[in-house]
């Protein structure tokens, strides 16, 4: 392939299936719905939304996500190439106006063997009535896309690999598929393995790389196999995967716009995009990470302090690959809170002080926190993490708690105020919890509970314990609550009352 004459690259997201499956706890429907419309608005031009055949849960996201997928977007699905993986493909993404059907099998010499149990032409032949089962039940509305799973570990029986593909191709693949399962060897390697596959397949055919990151080089070998041919890229957020993760898609878009690239995406929402779905993920983005992390823009060393003060206000810094902006960062090479600060500086400097917060609360607190600055400039930390006590885990607002009685394991009396008038309520529920939400709905209060979680913090000896709550406003939205207290049991009264105030606080805006 040509350097100087090269098609624009296709970013094919893998974060739903790949990032997904490696979670320790996996994203539901409803999250993953949250997470897909946030790629459109990145803008990848293909998604693999799951492993229809894995599971229900899989088998509704995919679903769901092709019913709400924009027309110019390609919904994909995995399947082993087996029929019935296929057919649960098929059938789960057939609302979407451009459908692919992605299938693989493993064609290394070491898997083939010990893995799969396999000879070489059993594979070659499952891979082939498998690509024409696809093709001939999709017709030509999809596209097929063939996977040659562990690929970076066949280069002893590269040619093999070639014919089979050939032979796929002619069964109706339309998409090849080059992945490096595991990484193992150098980049260089995986690249000339790539060029030869592209130099043996007719031109119309789209080659892909999909290279996990192993030995840390997984965005190296993914823009290096594009200038090489491979025009689809697959990539997930955050860098999420199996083991060490997958191909990083900001780095990968980074380093192709650095390299003069015409890339299709929406650089701008990566920072803010790469914090909510740390949030998310609960995978939390290393500080030394390239481009998104706390770290990437600070400077310790009085030399390089020195050029980036010098060059702070340049397109091109001293000591930093791009300029912040382009990926939406504020901050512009340091962490510090004044009047002309948002949430993002917020989250930053509370999450590494060691303190949960997420975007949300932060855009809640954030004018509190300009209000102080206007007033004495720039925050310290400090005075940003005693904002945070006193409009996160303390909301002021028309509720107040009084007081709770413990009837019998089923039974409470809930004491509290909304706006000076008291009320006294007796309400029989599931727990603390659930008595608590029914006496505050028996006194005339709609208030939906979603879900809670409890964490450990060491915040101090009168609060050791974190309670995090989340509702549904009557608007529709969610609202995340946080209640500490030394004592569980206090930690999720608070939580529900500054969950009252936070939703009430906020119709009053409205």
């Amino acid at each position: 392939m040509s350097e100087t004459v090269k098609k624009q690259p296709f970013f094919y997201d893998i974060t739903l299936r790949d990032g997904n499956q490696s979670l320790k706890k996996p994203w539901n429907t409803q999250e993953k719905e949250i997470i897909f419309n946030h790629l459109t608005e990145l803008g990848v031009q293909g998604v693999e939304v799951g492993f229809a055949a894995a599971s229900e849960m899989d088998f509704e996201a995919c679903s769901r996500l092709s019913q709400i997928s924009p027309d110019n977007i390609v919904i994909s699905a995995l399947a082993r190439c087996i029929k019935h993986d296929i057919e649960k493909a098929a059938e789960a993404i057939q609302s979407a106006k451009k459908q692919r059907i992605h299938t693989f099998i493993a064609m290394s010499p070491f898997n083939m063997e010990y893995v799969l149990n396999k000879t070489p032409q059993e594979v070659r032949k499952q891979a082939i009535e498998a690509v024409s089962f696809a093709k001939k039940l999709m017709g030509n509305k999809s596209e097929i896309q063939f996977s040659v799973e562990h690929f970076g570990d066949c280069s002893e029986n590269l040619d093999f690999v070639i014919e089979s593909l050939q032979e796929i191709v002619k069964a109706g693949a339309t998409v090849i598929n080059l992945p490096n399962t595991v990484e193992r060897t150098r980049p260089s390697i995986f690249v000339q393995m790539v060029e030869k596959v592209y130099n043996a397949l007719p031109k119309d055919i789209t080659i892909s790389v999909h290279n996990h990151n192993d030995l840390g080089m997984a965005t190296a070998t993914t823009v290096e196999s594009y200038f090489k041919g491979a025009v689809q890229l697959e990539c997930a957020l955050n860098g999420l995967g199996e083991r060490a993760g997958n191909t990083n898609m900001y780095e990968v878009a980074v380093a192709l716009h650095n390299a003069g690239v015409d890339v299709p995406l929406n650089l701008s929402k990566i920072y803010e995009l790469a914090l909510i779905i740390s949030d998310m993920s609960n995978v939390r983005i290393y500080e030394k990470a390239p481009l998104i992390g706390p770290e990437a823009l600070a400077h310790r060393s009085g030399i390089h302090q020195d050029g980036a003060i010098k060059t702070k206000d340049m397109e091109k810094g001293a000591y930093r690959p791009i300029h912040p902006s382009l990926i939406g960062r504020k901050d512009d090479e340091k962490l510090g809170f004044t009047s002309q600060s948002g949430k993002t500086a917020i989250f930053e400097i509370i999450t590494e002080a060691g303190y949960p917060i997420t975007l949300g609360e932060a855009q809640r607190i954030a004018p509190v926190a300009k209000e102080a600055a206007e007033k004495i400039g720039e925050l310290s930390t400090r005075n940003i993490i005693d904002i945070y006590y006193q409009n996160i885990l303390t909301v002021k607002g028309a509720f107040k708690f009084v007081d709770i009685e413990k009837l019998s394991d089923e039974e409470i009396r809930l004491q509290f105020k909304y706006k000076g008038n008291e009320y006294n309520v007796v309400s029989f529920g599931n727990g603390p919890i659930d008595q608590c939400i029914k006496a505050i709905q028996k006194a005339g209060f709609n208030i939906e509970f979603i879900n809670y979680e409890q964490k450990a913090l060491n915040m101090g000896s009168d609060a050791t314990g974190m309670t995090i709550m989340y509702f549904k406003a009557p608007e529709g939205k969610t609202i995340i609550s946080r209640g500490c207290d030394e004592n569980t049991f206090m930690a999720n009264i608070k939580a529900i009352f500054n969950g009252l105030n936070i939703i009430e606080n906020e119709k009053e805006i409205i």
